[in-house]
C-alpha cells in the first residue's frame, strides 16, 4: 500500500516529465506571479527554478533574464528619488548613500557629517601655539636687552608707572617704621602699666611715702591710658596704609605686568611682520604674510586695551591715594600732638573724629564661664 508523501508549496506546481510547466497552468501561474512581484519587475526579468520533492528548497523565484529573452538584465535595486528622501527624513531617519548607489537606512536624528575633533589633538595644538608664542616673546626680550631689537614705548605712561613703583617702596618704608613705633609704644605702655601697679602697691605699704607713691601711680596709669589711645590711632593708620600699599597699589601693578606682557607680544609679532615684508613675495610667502598680519592685528588690539586699562587704573589710584593718605596723615599728626602735649581730651576727640573704637584690654579673652 503506497503512502502519500507530504506535499509542500513547490509540489503543487504540476511539472512534466522533462521538468517543464504544463501549458494549461502556465497562464494562471504567470498572472499570479505578476501580482506578487514588485512594480517595475516583469516576467521577462524572472526565471523559475524547480527542484525535486526531495530537495531542501521548495521553489525559488530568481531575478534575472528569462531564458530565451533578449532583454538585458536589470538590477532589482530601486534608485532613491527626492520625494522618497524627503519622506524618510520626515520620519527621523537619515540615509547613508555610499558610492555604489545603494541606500542604507539608519535610525536616529539627521546629523550632518563633520570631522570629529580629537581632544588630544586640540591639546597638542594649544601646546604648539604656546611654545611658538613663548619662543617669540623670549627672542624679543633677549633682543631688547642686547640692544638689537626695538620696543614700543609710551613715555607718559612709563613715567607714571615708574613713579608708582618708587612711591610704593617709600610707602612700604613708612609702613615698616610705623609698625616699629607701634611695637615700641606697646612695650612702653605695658611697662608704664606695670610701673603704676608697683607704685600703687608701695603706697599702701609705705605710710611715710603714701602720697608720693600715689602721685606717681596715678601719673603712670594716666600715661598708660593715653598710650593705649595713641596706640589705637597708630594701628588704624597702619591698617589703612597697609591696605593701600599691599592691595590697591599691588592690584594696579598686576595690571601693569599684564600690560608689559602684552607689549612684548605686540613687539614680537610686529618684528616678525616687518621681517616678512622685507623678504620676497611669492606664492609661498604671501599666506605667511597674511597670517602674520592677522596675528599682529590681534596682539595690537590686546596691547591697546591693556594700555587703556592701566591708564584708567592709575588715574583712580591717584585719586584714592590722595584721599586715604590725607585722612590718615591728619589722624597721625593730631594723635601724636595731643599725646605728647598731655591733652587727653583732644586725643580722645581725635579718635572720635575718625570713628576709631579702642579695644578694652582682655576683651578678646573668654570669660571664666565660657572656659568651663
Amino acid at each position: 500500500m503506497a503512502q502519500e508523501s507530504p506535499k509542500n508549496s513547490a509540489a503543487e506546481i504540476p511539472v512534466t516529465s522533462n521538468g517543464q510547466l504544463e501549458d494549461s497552468h502556465e497562464h494562471s501561474f504567470n498572472r499570479d506571479l505578476k501580482r506578487s512581484l514588485p512594480v517595475g519587475l516583469g516576467l521577462s526579468e524572472t526565471k523559475i527554478t524547480s527542484h525535486g520533492f526531495d530537495s531542501t528548497k521548495e521553489g525559488v523565484v530568481e531575478a534575472g533574464p528569462f531564458p530565451g529573452s533578449s532583454a538585458s538584465p536589470k538590477s532589482s535595486v530601486i534608485s532613491p528619488s527626492s520625494a522618497a528622501a524627503s519622506r524618510l527624513a520626515g520620519q527621523g531617519c537619515d540615509l547613508i548613500i555610499p558610492a555604489g548607489g545603494r541606500t542604507q537606512q539608519k535610525s536616529g536624528p539627521v546629523v550632518l557629517a563633520d570631522e570629529v575633533k580629537n581632544p588630544a589633538m586640540e591639546k597638542l595644538e594649544l601646546v604648539r601655539k604656546w611654545s611658538l608664542n613663548t619662543y617669540k616673546c623670549t627672542r624679543q626680550i633677549i633682543s631688547e636687552k642686547l640692544g638689537r631689537g626695538s620696543r614700543t614705548v609710551d613715555l607718559e605712561l612709563e613715567a607714571q608707572i615708574d613713579i608708582l613703583r618708587d612711591n610704593k617702596k617709600k610707602y612700604e618704608n613708612v609702613l615698616k617704621l610705623a609698625q616699629t613705633l607701634s611695637t615700641q609704644l606697646f612695650q612702653m605702655v605695658h611697662t608704664q602699666r606695670q610701673l603704676g601697679d608697683a607704685f600703687a602697691d608701695l603706697s599702701l605699704k609705705s605710710l611715710e611715702l603714701h602720697e608720693e607713691f600715689g602721685y606717681n601711680a596715678d601719673t603712670q596709669k594716666l600715661l598708660a591710658k593715653n598710650g593705649e589711645t595713641l596706640l589705637g590711632a597708630i594701628n588704624f593708620f597702619i591698617a589703612s596704609v597697609n591696605t593701600l600699599v599691599n592691595k590697591t597699589i599691588e592690584d594696579t601693578l598686576l595690571t601693569v605686568k599684564q600690560y608689559e606682557s602684552a607689549r612684548i607680544e605686540y613687539d614680537a609679532y610686529r618684528t616678525d611682520l616687518e621681517e616678512l615684508n622685507l623678504g620676497p613675495r611669492d606664492a609661498n610667502t604671501l599666506p605667511k604674510i597674511e597670517q602674520s598680519q592677522q596675528l599682529f592685528q590681534l596682539h595690537k588690539e590686546k596691547y591697546d586695551k591693556m594700555r587703556n586699562d592701566v591708564s584708567i587704573k592709575l588715574k583712580f589710584l591717584e585719586e584714592n591715594k590722595v584721599k586715604v593718605l590725607h585722612n590718615q596723615l591728619v589722624l597721625f599728626h593730631n594723635a601724636i600732638a595731643a599725646y605728647f602735649a598731655g591733652n587727653q581730651k583732644q586725643l580722645e576727640q581725635t579718635l572720635k573724629q575718625f570713628h576709631i573704637k579702642l579695644k578694652t584690654p582682655g576683651a578678646d579673652a573668654p570669660s571664666w564661664l565660657e572656659e568651663q
